[in-house]
């Protein structure tokens, strides 16, 4: 597995979990076509490279429009969420 830092990932993911739309500079946000994820890896290895390689892994551009995902408190985890959207784009 690659070498990320963990704490500082937790770190980015608090700060961008709470940012508001407002406060997010859209020249910023990384259009998702862009992101580039081995699919030879595993799929939490997937995960980690998606989320340590965006600036904002709650917000992003998909052709040109901005999409910003939040997860609600409905007992399915952030981590489930996102592996079946990162599974679903990069079958």
């Amino acid at each position: 597995m690659s070498n990320i830092d963990i704490c500082a990932l937790k770190e980015k993911l608090e700060k961008c979990r709470n940012m508001k739309m407002s406060d997010v500079d859209i020249n910023e946000i990384d259009e998702l076509s862009e992101v580039k994820i081995s699919r030879k890896k595993s799929s939490n290895e997937k995960i980690l490279d998606f989320l340590n390689g965006v600036k904002n892994p709650y917000a992003f551009k998909v052709n040109g429009k901005i999409v910003k995902i939040e997860f609600s408190n409905n007992n399915i985890k952030a981590e489930d969420s996102i592996t079946n959207v990162i599974k679903s784009i990069y079958r």
